[in-house]
């Protein structure tokens, strides 16, 4: 009977959640709000529809469980690595930083000091569901506020751990040991290490044996069977099961296989983290915010400053631009779910009264409302940020002219100055990361360690007397800032930004951009040029081509009007005959046999019309012409008269022959 009261509370849940969500969309909110919003509506506060708090709670376990799953696989663990320092001083300092906040905030309300540090933990805690979900869907994962962001809220999430252990420590029980806890803390930490270790070993192999069967449903079990049982594993040895969905979801990300498993994966962790985030608007306590506005506004807002200032001032510290740092201290200012998770422990240790719980558990979810709106907003909140940052000139930059500014020292930023270098066209670099500049200045290079989208930095780079700007960073919000200051300041620039997708190239243009890269449309192209050249079309044919297609998807914004269109020519092309060269190497059968004993022509109806042999020029070499190892031979004829004459002149036919 239990199950078909779940299967009717699955069934309202969702009918309700199908409108609330699209009327959000359509106002521009995040999903997860509807989310909240559908759990308040359809709790015992309001509508009071769901009784079965039970079976949606283990509903939104698994879509706790899948959500870490998911986010530990699209964290590459090399990265993770790589940045651990960073990690480990700006997420441990903002833990250390909030927690003694929640203490002092404890012991003014009269908490003890145990229950005054249980609160500070669970304060530290930061929404990785709704923050990590927000980056991906605006496209700000490798931005240098999105990359911070991520590595703290990570770094939040393995310190649940920890936490949990120390929570027997924060009672006032006389049985609890010291040296035990502190004990089993270490042992912990061990048994985490060996089985990642130990997962990162048989991973692969069990996943490539599952893939061997080719079968979708097996590898679709496959997967969560592996996953879960690493998850359970965990939480069978006192450790959280949330946790050990994260670290199979880590080692995977180490494998082949991870878009694979991110693609099958990835609507059943749609569909259960709703549940998930619809669980807490169900815990919404709605007498008490009526009752207590004041308070709960209150508090809501001295969360989200204190959390903000506090990692502003480390990121500071960090010498990341004022932008930057205020950003990260929006994205990470709510309370989390991992807080709840910590609070349910808590309940087992009566560490905080139960109606103070409650009135908890109403403002974190608020915070957690909150926040999508304020990061809503973050665009029109990053213009209005001063610049803060001591400006330095410098000799070289005082003798910059018709120069070029690179902002962005990433892949294209450094590859652009390597050109430049070499060509002796003068340039300055800008870059906001610290790290990149200070690695940039020991090779040598002119760059400038600020903002780009602050004025200022712009006119210490000589903005205005640039001749060429190139926008070469991840970050399309800081993008459209920038294009729009270098607009203002030097109209007469030629302005390159780089993007990610086709839909910004309006935009930018519009603000002032002179051309625009999109990386998805040139990622297009570089297809479509491969795909020529093995059908053997000119060089000369296939940039035509790509200059076709750039002028007119990027003449659409521009209102260009065309007159002829080089695709009318592939048929023809592909028609007639084409061009085509084949090195002849040691190994091919036709070495120092003459032309004639090829007999290409009669096998291919392709001919060999010339021939290249120690940087001298052969025309139409006769019959008797004996082939060498290293010619270079020239072709002429269709294009499948070329395929089946190069598999004869590679010895991919006759390969039996005798030499």
């Amino acid at each position: 009977m239990n199950e078909g009261y779940l299967f009717k509370d699955i069934l309202i849940v969702l009918a309700f959640a199908i409108p609330i969500i699209y009327l959000f969309n359509k106002i521009n909110l995040p999903s997860i709000i509807g989310f909240i919003v559908t759990g308040v509506l359809i709790g015992p506060d309001l509508l009071g529809i769901i009784k079965n708090f039970e079976g949606i709670n283990q509903l939104a376990e698994i879509g706790v469980a899948l959500l870490l799953f998911t986010i530990g696989i699209e964290i590459s663990f090399n990265n993770f690595l790589k940045n651990f320092k960073e990690i480990l001083l700006i997420g441990g300092f903002q833990i250390i930083g909030t927690t003694l906040i929640g203490i002092i905030f404890g012991l003014v309300i009269g908490f003890s000091l145990q229950q005054s540090i249980f609160l500070g933990f669970l304060v530290t805690q930061s929404s990785s569901a709704i923050i990590l979900k927000m980056i991906s869907d605006r496209d700000e994962i490798e931005t240098p506020h999105g990359k911070i962001t991520t590595g703290v809220l990570v770094f939040q999430d393995l310190m649940i751990m920890p936490m949990m252990l120390l929570l027997p420590l924060l009672t006032v029980s006389s049985d609890v040991s010291f040296f035990n806890i502190i004990a089993r803390l270490f042992v912990s930490i061990i048994l985490i290490i060996a089985i990642f270790l130990v997962a990162r070993f048989l991973m692969p192999y069990i996943l490539y044996q599952l893939i061997q069967i080719q079968m979708r449903d097996v590898f679709v079990i496959g997967v969560i069977v592996i996953s879960f049982g690493i998850a359970f594993f965990t939480q069978s040895i006192g450790l959280s099961f949330a946790i050990g969905a994260f670290i199979a979801g880590l080692v995977i990300s180490e494998t082949d296989y991870t878009h694979q498993v991110i693609s099958e994966i990835l609507p059943l962790k749609e569909v259960f983290i709703s549940f998930f985030f619809i669980s807490f608007g169900m815990l919404l306590n709605f007498e008490f915010l009526v009752s207590n506005l004041f308070i709960v506004l209150s508090s809501i807002v001295a969360i989200i400053v204190f959390k903000s200032i506090i990692v502003v001032l480390i990121i500071l510290i960090h010498k990341y631009p004022l932008r930057i740092a205020v950003l990260t201290g929006l994205y990470i200012a709510q309370i989390g779910e991992f807080a709840f998770v910590l609070l349910l422990k808590g309940a087992e240790y009566s560490l905080l009264p139960q109606n103070f719980s409650t009135q908890f558990i109403t403002i974190s979810i608020l915070t957690m409302f909150v926040s999508p709106i304020i990061l809503k907003n973050s665009p029109y909140l990053s213009t209005k940020i001063p610049q803060l940052e001591k400006i330095k000139s410098n000799d070289f930059l005082d003798k910059l002219n018709n120069h070029v500014i690179i902002i962005g020292y990433g892949l294209n930023g450094r590859n652009v100055s390597k050109v430049l270098r070499e060509a002796h066209i003068p340039y300055i670099v800008i870059e906001a990361n610290p790290k990149s500049v200070l690695h940039a200045k020991k090779e040598g290079e002119q760059i400038i360690h600020g903002d780009a989208t602050k004025k200022e930095i712009l006119e210490l780079a000589h903005v205005k007397q640039a001749k060429v700007i190139v926008v070469a960073i991840s970050d399309s919000m800081a993008s459209r800032i920038i294009t729009r200051l270098v607009r203002e300041l030097n109209p007469q620039s030629h302005l390159i930004v780089r993007t990610r997708y086709v839909k910004d190239i309006e935009e930018l243009v519009k603000l002032g951009a002179s051309e625009v890269i999109p990386e998805e449309f040139e990622t297009s192209i570089q297809i479509l040029s491969r795909v020529l050249k093995y059908y053997h079309v000119p060089n000369s044919v296939i940039l035509a081509q790509a200059n076709t297609l750039r002028t007119q998807w990027y003449g659409i914004f521009r209102d260009v009007r065309f007159t002829e269109h080089a695709f009318d020519q592939i048929n023809q092309i592909l028609a007639q005959g084409t061009i085509d060269t084949v090195l002849i190497s040691q190994e091919s059968s036709i070495v120092n046999k003459t032309l004639k004993e090829i007999d290409l022509r009669a096998k291919t109806n392709a001919t060999v019309i010339s021939v290249i042999r120690n940087n001298q020029f052969i025309p139409n070499p006769s019959g008797d012409f004996k082939i060498h190892q290293n010619d270079l031979l020239v072709l002429f004829g269709t294009h499948n008269a070329i395929d089946r004459a190069i598999e004869i002149l590679t010895n991919k036919v006759e390969e039996s022959e005798p030499r």
